[in-house]
């Protein structure tokens, strides 16, 4: 397809169909960096709640940085994939130490940050800053496929990239990512999901019964309960000892709880 006929096609669902969300009608850097860690994985209308919620509790970086592991885990309980929060949390700690608290504006200076990847910190930039990259995630897969790979499977990033490459617009790369990511996300509702055809595309493990679930269940009880023992967090999560004990190790190498004399803590 033409490039040049392709933004048209994807300016005009954005003017008539643009999503009206928290974080793009008040824009600050802080907010767009808590929104992209929230969306990852999850659900738009899940995100919103905690969104609002996150941003009355701790407004600027520094807030965030100054509070316990144990509350920011907490205000995170229920949104799944709590590494993200606890990684959120050690990003606002350095971005307060190495930025004076100001969210770094270009990707090479967000790449180190923990829990931040090639995406995160091109959106990041460019919705927090109007910074020009080229990055993909799944709404925006599902765009490029749908348009210029129709007849494609296991399609690759490294194909997509240069497609992005030409079509950026550079006077206004945040209204263009809006676009088409808008555009993806209503293409799926109504045709099979494009981003299916992609290479990269995994299909997501159900959360009931997973470990996933059970290292949330562990986080979660040594919020409410404080520092416990492997025994006190069993009978309060009701797991039994192989797997606690697996979590728990996991859990350990993440750096996210340690033990010392039998007490497991959240690191703070």
């Amino acid at each position: 397809m033409d490039i040049d006929k392709f933004r048209e096609i994807i300016y005009s669902h954005y003017e008539n169909s643009a999503r009206e969300l928290p974080w793009r009608t008040s824009i600050t850097p802080w907010g767009v960096m808590v929104s992209e860690f929230m969306l990852q994985q999850t659900q738009v209308e899940r995100v919103i709640p905690y969104w609002e919620r996150w941003l009355r509790i701790w407004p600027r970086v520094e807030d965030m940085a100054r509070a316990p592991m144990e509350d920011t885990l907490r205000e995170w309980s229920g949104l799944g994939y709590n590494r993200r929060g606890y990684f959120l949390k050690k990003s606002a700690e350095i971005i307060t130490r190495d930025f004076d608290g100001r969210v770094p504006g270009v990707p090479q200076n967000l790449l180190p940050l923990p829990g931040i990847g090639p995406y995160i910190a091109g959106a990041i930039a460019c919705f927090a800053y109007n910074y020009p990259s080229v990055f993909i995630e799944t709404n925006i897969r599902s765009t490029v496929i749908h348009f210029f790979f129709q007849n494609r499977v296991d399609v690759q990033d490294n194909e997509i990239r240069p497609v992005l490459a030409s079509a950026l617009d550079h006077k206004n790369p945040r209204k263009w990512y809006y676009a088409l990511m808008d555009y993806g996300a209503a293409l799926k509702k109504l045709t099979e999901n494009p981003s299916r055809r992609s290479a990269h595309y995994v299909k997501q493990t159900p959360f009931q019964g997973s470990f996933r679930q059970l290292r949330g269940k562990i986080l979660k009880t040594l919020v409410s309960m404080g520092p416990s023992t492997a025994e006190e967090i069993g009978i309060a999560s009701s797991m039994n000892g192989e797997e606690l004990y697996r979590a728990l190790k996991i859990l350990e190498k993440e750096d996210m709880v340690y033990e010392t004399e039998g007490i497991y803590r959240i690191i703070n």
